[in-house]
């Protein structure tokens, strides 16, 4: 007989976490398994913050080192908003990966979930001059939501953190020139949905390109589209059926990252 899926009642939960910080690292754990999954991996790089639920803040983000089919519940780094290792850790983290969270995760009281990929669409995008294109059925529904951000090299220096802040006003899309995109997300399900839309509205923009020039889509209709996401709309989850659904697809392929 096969082995049973490993499932929240059948792992235990190890003392040094609370009961909300373990539910917390395993939906960040399975959303790391869901970017391997769906291909948006970039070696050992990139990264995904998640805000610790409790009065202090503090946030989770992926070990430096560890492929992302590597994260577990038990593997990922706690930190401050300076990024400072809170507890024991036996990784760093990637000090390009908390420039920006860090100071979004301070400064915007919302922004539970922070994150960036580098998947060849979205970095495309944010190589146009024009930027992202809302002429396709997915863009349609970021209208209004993107900021962008000047490209000043490797996001190693803290201070380009608050600029990067000031640039991303009070968009949950922010798409660093030349570079990637970045989400901002009030919950994780919400910040992937937000990335597989826009990555799936850059494919499309790419696709398009490549054939001749858009066609335009009209500002009222496009504004109509925003107000009638799934992606926006907190009775419906905002993603969360969505990811959801990943979560099961990585569950069948390998539940460890819930130990």
């Amino acid at each position: 007989m096969a082995d049973t899926p490993a499932t929240p009642a059948t792992v235990s939960r190890p003392s040094r976490f609370s009961r909300e910080e373990w539910d917390a690292r395993v939906r960040l754990a399975a959303a790391y398994r869901i970017v391997d999954h769906l291909g948006w991996g970039e070696l050992i790089y990139n990264h995904i913050s998640l805000r610790v639920p409790g009065p202090e803040p503090h946030f989770l983000i992926n070990p430096f080192g560890l492929h992302y089919s590597e994260v577990r519940a038990s593997n990922l780094v706690k930190v401050d908003v300076k990024g400072s290792v809170i507890g024991h850790s036996d990784w760093p983290i990637n000090p390009a990966g908390f420039t920006f969270h860090g100071k979004i995760h301070e400064m915007v009281p919302g922004a539970h979930c922070v994150m960036h990929v580098h998947t060849t669409p979205t970095m495309a995008v944010c190589c146009l001059e024009e930027g992202l294109s809302y002429t396709n059925f997915y863009a349609a529904q970021l209208f209004g939501k993107v900021a962008y951000h000047e490209f000043e090299g490797i996001t190693v220096h803290a201070d380009e953190g608050a600029r990067i802040l000031a640039s991303a006003g009070d968009k949950p899309v922010l798409l660093l020139r030349n570079h990637g995109p970045v989400t901002i997300g009030h919950t994780l399900p919400q910040c992937l949905s937000l990335m597989w839309l826009l990555n799936r509205a850059c494919e499309v923009q790419l696709a398009t390109l490549a054939m001749g020039r858009p066609r335009a889509i009209a500002p009222n209709v496009l504004e109509g589209c925003v107000r009638d996401s799934l992606n926006f709309d907190p009775r419906y989850g905002a993603g969360q059926d969505a990811f959801d659904a990943l979560q099961r697809v990585v569950d069948r392929i390998d539940p460890s990252y819930r130990s």
